[in-house]
């Protein structure tokens, strides 16, 4: 499989054998805050377990799990979902253990990710759609080169309310200029 490297990190696609990696970040307050999605129990992380699958099979997009080189330390993981090769964009996704926040690893790993969504997936639009509230997510994306393109009012229902989302968006021209 799709291995991707930077100068601290491995990235290697998820496959079934992180599960116990995936629950630990997906069932981790502070990491699904903002995320849409949480699994209490290992059992329920299958299902998570079955979306990296489905993706791969469909071709639909791609995750990796985020190791440092060192010590093989699982610390996140991040990815594309909803490739549209019609249009050539994906969803962007991602995550960090809150151990590892601030330490610069997005900004760190994302060219390699985004290298591979422009080279290898042949993606000219990168997405990211991000709960209106979560400050830090927005301020990640911003760092790594992503446009903010505007907010969608209450275009979600999350615990029972509407949240708004905001779009952001990386184009390949932005990477070559």
């Amino acid at each position: 499989m799709e291995l991707l490297e930077t100068k601290r990190f491995q990235l290697r696609v998820i496959e079934d054998t992180d599960i116990a990696n995936i629950h630990r970040g997906l069932s981790h307050p502070e990491v699904i805050k903002y995320y849409g999605v949480r699994f209490l129990t290992l059992e329920a992380t299958k299902e998570q377990m079955q979306w990296y699958a489905d993706l791969l099979e469909n071709n639909t997009g791609i995750w990796w799990g985020i190791y440092t080189k060192d010590t093989r330390e699982f610390v996140g993981a991040g990815g594309f979902n909803d490739a549209d090769s019609t249009h050539k964009k994906a969803e962007i996704g991602f995550w960090l253990l809150p151990d590892y926040w601030g330490q610069g690893i997005m900004k760190e790993v994302m060219p390699a990710i985004f290298s591979y969504g422009f080279d290898v997936m042949g993606l000219n639009r990168i997405e990211g759609f991000v709960d209106h509230e979560n400050e830090k997510c927005k301020k990640a994306l911003q760092k790594i080169n992503f446009q903010y393109e505007g907010t969608m009012r209450e275009s979600e229902v999350e615990n029972g309310r509407f949240i708004d989302v905001d779009i952001f968006a990386r184009l390949r021209k932005d990477a070559e200029s």
